[in-house]
């Protein structure tokens, strides 16, 4: 009986410890919300296809996107693929690119930068929701492609007084 207590002890720690582990991080990370706009700001969703940091400070040239989710997004996708043979996008969201015009906006010092998954650690990442970083960590981040390719990302951007004030990745899986 000894032996077996001995042997079952352990084993209970691990289960115990285990189930903590992940109730504690489901509990920590919460869902997935959609971006809201601030009412009466402009804000647009866009890819970025540059951030340029130079003397004059940093300029975004960016391809404004229709972005979609939910219903809108079902109905967008039977507009655009009628006869794509399934009821609407797989992901819950959809992307309408029709005009491929680039934009270039200056982006403010003190723009704020709210990512869902980036290169953190030089391996790999997981989704944190609207982490906070600095706009200078996103132009270095950007321009490393080996591990996550920030362009392929869309972004909700903020734009008050000519310059972006907000930027914001939107999480595609």
């Amino acid at each position: 009986m000894k032996k077996l207590t001995l042997l079952l002890i352990p084993l209970l720690l691990i289960v115990v410890m285990s189930s903590s582990m992940a109730s504690n991080s489901e509990a920590a990370e919460p869902a997935y919300r959609p971006y809201t706009a601030k009412p009466g700001i402009q804000s647009e969703t866009v890819y970025i296809h540059e951030l340029r940091a130079d003397g004059n400070g940093v300029q975004a040239v960016v391809d404004p996107i229709d972005w979609y989710e939910g219903e809108a997004a079902k109905e967008a996708f039977a507009k655009y693929e009628p006869d794509a043979g399934i009821d609407g996008p797989l992901d819950d969201y959809y992307i309408v690119n029709d005009d491929e015009t680039l934009v270039t906006y200056p982006v403010a010092a003190h723009a704020e930068v709210l990512m869902q998954i980036y290169d953190r650690n030089g391996i790999d990442s997981d989704i944190s929701w609207n982490e906070p970083i600095s706009l200078d960590k996103l132009i270095t981040k950007f321009g490393q492609r080996d591990i996550i390719d920030l362009s392929n990302f869309p972004y909700h951007i903020t734009i008050e007084d000519g310059q972006i004030t907000s930027i914001v990745q939107q999480y595609i899986p």
